[in-house]
């Protein structure tokens, strides 16, 4: 099992920064992807950016930009920063992690969520 506790969502005014994190504990043997994925209400969880364990980043278009993923592989840890927050920024974000358990089999798990509220 791995459990993901999230972090740092809020209300915050356009304009805004927000720091999302998300910390990976449990048992497995790695985590190679991380990741943050947001839901708006009446729409489907799309991605917002992913990191790997060797570092190399994606993000979505619309936050590229204004967005910054790093992580803390010692603290298993994976942390977004968020500028020039927009309305259209409002949604509930989810952490992802991807790896390998001790069994060998692959594992995803995900965190149960953090609001993110941003007022125009």
């Amino acid at each position: 099992q791995v459990q993901l506790v999230e972090s740092g969502g809020g209300l915050v005014q356009a304009g805004g920064s927000l720091r999302l994190s998300c910390q990976a504990s449990g048992s497995f043997f790695s985590i190679n992807v991380m990741g943050w994925y947001r839901q708006a209400p009446g729409k489907q969880r799309e991605l917002v950016a992913t990191i790997t364990s060797s570092g190399r980043t994606n993000y979505a278009d619309s936050v590229k930009g204004r967005c910054s993923i790093s992580r803390d592989n010692a603290k298993n840890t994976v942390y977004l920063e968020m500028n020039s927050l927009k309305p259209e920024d409002t949604a509930v974000y989810y952490c992802n992690c991807e790896g390998a358990l001790g069994t060998g089999s692959r594992y995803r798990s995900w965190g149960q969520g953090t609001q993110v509220t941003v007022s125009s």
